[in-house]
């Protein structure tokens, strides 16, 4: 383990089952392992970092998420490769999820930039972004 690596990450989610649905199968795409499951919450761990997915108490559901307010913007992870962004993205289109910036797709972070961005149920932004 390497001094200053991220240990984890937690979100607290609107709807813990439809952010399970989406977050579990995109996260062990890129090799997480399921790592915690309790009643209001759910984790995917990946060598020592791993992330954390909370149902969010009805009285702290209002105002919703955005990801333009002070807070969290988006999650950015690595891909394997170029091939590896458009079959993610090829998954996305087939499970209906919105893929931003589609005018720009896959170079919306400019021209030597080759990502997919998209939304999670929250409208959180998760990116994944090709190696050079």
């Amino acid at each position: 383990m390497s001094k200053g690596l991220l240990h984890h990450v937690e979100l607290y989610v609107s709807n813990l089952e439809k952010s399970v649905s989406f977050w579990g199968w995109f996260l062990e795409e890129l090799g997480y392992e399921q790592h915690q499951v309790w009643g209001e919450g759910q984790s995917w761990k990946l060598e020592d970092t791993y992330i954390v997915f909370v149902q969010t108490e009805d009285k702290h559901l209002y105002p919703p998420y955005h990801r333009c307010r002070i807070g969290l913007n988006h999650l950015a992870f690595h891909a394997l490769s170029r091939k590896h962004v458009d079959d993610v993205t090829d998954q996305l289109r087939k499970r209906h999820v919105t893929i931003l910036y589609k005018d720009k797709h896959p170079y919306a972070g400019g021209e030597n930039y080759y990502a997919v961005y998209f939304e999670d149920p929250d409208r959180i932004k998760v990116e994944l972004v090709s190696p050079f």
